[in-house]
């Protein structure tokens, strides 16, 4: 069959045209990144997975699983078998400077602690505000809060939230709100309060493995996280597993034990040049017994470690 000259030619500058836009692209691209600093992203281990075991055992534990960071619990059973606030709503704040002493004497930074109180609860203005100083005495920058499964009042959230922004502002401390089902059980929903807001003190936390558990396969983590990955600034890090069902509901488990791909979790805001804590609240294997002694939690937290590690290396290569 005889040659067609135009033919070719025009495949052969079509070709060319489309290489040289996917050159431009990729250096678009790679300019892009260049111009943005890569996030540090701060992994933690929260005290919470250790509940069943004294606090000290808990620090001692996340420290010897290779972490630099910690984030506070709610309680940890002590040796004499009564279980303990890690910080009581009521504490005075020279207690929670002491705790954060004692944490970076050990070589950890402590990134979050929880508020222990729903918004909406007619004490919340009170406890938010000491937690805040504690926070601030403790140096510990975030301060987490979170809705009622039920759902919540949401003025009422925008009102208490705007009154506390400049206690949270003066003290240099973030409060940030997590989904926990109900009415803010999407990250979506969580940056609808916080935008309206308009305070760089209120923002976001992300839970994936919240958005899983309480909303099931009704909303995926990965596209609902891309409607509010402007408004995060630090992660409550668990994953989810619905196969099998154990249960009726699956099974919150640790980061990359379940369906969650934290490498599209995280890449969006892989350059932003902040600070973003990841705070892994659920370090368990899904379906298993939860381990005895605090050895079997101590290997949990150092493979939860080294998976959010190398998840941080792929999406910053």
């Amino acid at each position: 069959m005889p040659r067609n000259p135009g033919l070719d030619r025009r495949s052969f500058l079509q070709a060319g045209a489309a290489g040289l836009a996917g050159l431009v692209v990729h250096q678009a691209q790679s300019q892009d990144k260049q111009d943005k600093k890569p996030t540090q992203f701060q992994i933690a281990c929260m005290t919470l997975p250790y509940s069943q075991f004294p606090l000290d055992r808990a620090l001692s534990g996340i420290k010897g699983a290779g972490y630099r960071y910690v984030a506070w619990g709610t309680s940890h059973k002590e040796a004499d078998g009564k279980t303990v606030p890690v910080m009581a709503a009521d504490a005075p704040v020279e207690q929670a400077k002491s705790l954060g002493k004692k944490c970076r004497d050990m070589g950890l930074e402590p990134l979050m602690m929880f508020s222990g109180i729903y918004p909406e609860n007619p004490k919340a203005p009170e406890v938010l505000k000491q937690r805040i100083l504690q926070a601030a005495a403790a140096g510990i920058p975030q301060v987490l809060t979170f809705g009622h499964t039920k759902g919540g009042n949401k003025e009422l959230w925008l009102e208490r939230f705007r009154a506390l922004a400049p206690l949270c502002k003066d003290n240099n401390v973030l409060l940030v709100v997590k989904q926990h089902g109900g009415e803010t059980g999407t990250g979506e929903a969580c940056a609808e309060i916080t935008r309206e807001i308009k305070h760089d003190s209120i923002k976001v936390n992300y839970d994936a493995g919240n958005v899983m558990d309480y909303l099931q396969e009704k909303v995926d983590p990965i596209a609902d996280f891309k409607k509010c990955a402007d408004e995060v600034r630090s992660f409550c890090i668990k994953d989810h597993r619905n196969f099998p069902r154990a249960v009726d509901k699956g099974q919150d488990c640790g980061p990359g034990f379940g369906q969650i791909d934290h490498w599209k979790l995280l890449h969006p805001i892989a350059f932003t040049g902040r600070n973003i804590p990841l705070c892994c609240e659920n370090i368990s294997a899904p379906f298993v017994p939860r381990p005895k002694e605090a050895e079997g939690v101590d290997a949990l937290a150092r493979r939860a470690r080294e998976y959010l590690e190398v998840v941080i290396q792929g999406v910053q290569s």
